[in-house]
């Protein structure tokens, strides 16, 4: 899953961060077509001209929000499937990795769940279309080492079933916020109640 960054103009690296956490919020809270690059330096505290001294465009700035977020996500999903567990603590860990990288940068992965269809369209964003089929892979390729070893029963479509959990892990996103009384791993059994236990009393 390639990414791309785009060069920024004149960059001062020393309030990168700090400005794309504040422009990841307003992308995150207006979406990111009613998003001007003056309501960012606003909400920044600065003029709209300082903060093109950081950033060419709005699009560089979200290019940079999404493209580090997902190769974060990647690189802990590449880790999770190379570290030999097996098929349901592979998939715990998958669900765990995606509610921490949630809780870092809440903003940018709600950016990733409401904008990536809609950005991926135009150019330079390619890598937005590859992320989805990339995560769904993970999860379908666990599903079927579970099945083969008959750990797991996916239902009758795999592919399917993937779609579901990764929908049903990405829908935190709207909600999902670190220091609320869950942590990840938490959240990640909790989920994997539900979708692999089920809801049916036991016994």
């Amino acid at each position: 899953m390639p990414t791309k960054k785009k060069p920024a103009a004149s960059s001062r690296p020393g309030r990168r961060p700090e400005l794309l956490a504040v422009a990841a919020e307003v992308f995150a809270a207006q979406g990111y077509d009613a998003t001007t690059v003056r309501g960012i330096a606003d909400e920044a505290g600065m003029l709209a001209g300082s903060l093109y001294h950081h950033f060419d465009s709005k699009e560089s700035m979200v290019d940079e929000i999404l493209s580090t977020f997902l190769d974060g996500l990647r690189n802990a999903y590449d880790t999770v499937l190379g570290s030999g567990l097996a098929p349901r603590e592979t998939l715990e860990a998958l669900v765990t990795e995606s509610f921490r990288q949630i809780g870092r940068n809440p903003a940018a992965a709600a950016i990733y769940r409401t904008e990536a269809a809609h950005l991926a369209t135009r150019p330079g964003f390619g890598y937005l279309a590859e992320a989805q089929p990339f995560f769904e892979d993970a999860w379908h390729r666990t599903l079927e080492r579970g099945v083969a070893d008959r750990t797991l029963s996916a239902g009758p479509d795999l592919r399917l079933t993937a779609r579901f959990i990764g929908d049903a892990v990405w829908g935190a996103a709207s909600w999902y916020r670190p220091g609320g009384g869950h942590d990840p791993a938490d959240l990640a059994r909790a989920a994997l109640a539900l979708l692999l236990d089920g809801l049916a009393p036991r016994g």
